[in-house]
């Protein structure tokens, strides 16, 4: 037998050997570390293909982004995924309304993040967005196929769900075909959007259709 198997195979059986909470702090103190985090990506129910998603805009203002926070300890992917909803826009989904993306999770490129990823729809006509102008300056609801500057990690896991600019550009470790997003194929592009600006540009001072803005009164 190889030496290298033998060495290792000792080691394992004195790891096991040892009592559970011991083994536990072993563990926590050699494995990688991780933030976990949930996203949510909303879809307007009543919108016409190719369908608008909920977008915010965050400090420094640079990029929009999704409705997005780390885990609390404990907290289930769901219920973090609706709480960082409401949270940040408003609108309010009960965990059981999200439905998990397929991967559901993502490892951000810097290797320290793994959001859970989560999809679900509300009609904008009939739901208020509310922002408090601190950790989020503006909400709205854009076009997919015309979706405003994102900001990088955005564009990127909403190109993992082939979703905005960088629909079907995968990392690595996702083998190409084995993405999908819980919207109807009826209500995706056919294509990447040739345009980059939004509906209703933010610099005008003019929200987007449907958006809230800090201090609107929303």
């Amino acid at each position: 037998m190889n030496i290298h198997r033998q060495i290792r195979g000792l080691a394992y059986q004195a790891f096991y050997g040892l009592p559970l909470p011991m083994r536990r702090h072993i563990a926590r103190l050699v494995s990688p570390k991780y933030l976990v985090g949930a996203v949510a990506i909303i879809q307007d129910s009543e919108a016409a293909a190719p369908g608008r998603i909920l977008l915010l805009r965050q400090p420094p203002g640079r990029g929009w982004g999704l409705p997005a926070g780390i885990l609390k300890r404990g907290e289930l992917p769901a219920v973090g995924a609706a709480r960082e909803l409401f949270e940040e826009s408003g609108v309010r989904m009960e965990p059981g309304d999200l439905t998990p993306g397929n991967p559901n999770a993502i490892v951000h490129p810097n290797g320290g993040v793994v959001d859970t990823v989560w999809f679900g729809a509300v009609p904008a006509s009939s739901t208020t967005l509310a922002v408090d102008g601190g950790e989020v300056l503006e909400a709205g609801w854009f076009p997919i196929d015309a979706l405003p500057d994102l900001t990088w990690p955005t564009a990127r896991l909403l190109g993992i769900y082939g979703l905005g600019p960088r629909a079907g550009e995968l990392p690595p470790s996702i083998p190409a075909g084995r993405y999908h997003t819980p919207f109807p194929a009826s209500d995706l592009p056919a294509t990447s959007p040739a345009s980059g600006l939004p509906a209703a540009s933010p610099a005008s001072g003019l929200p987007a259709a449907g958006s809230s803005t800090a201090g609107d009164g929303q």
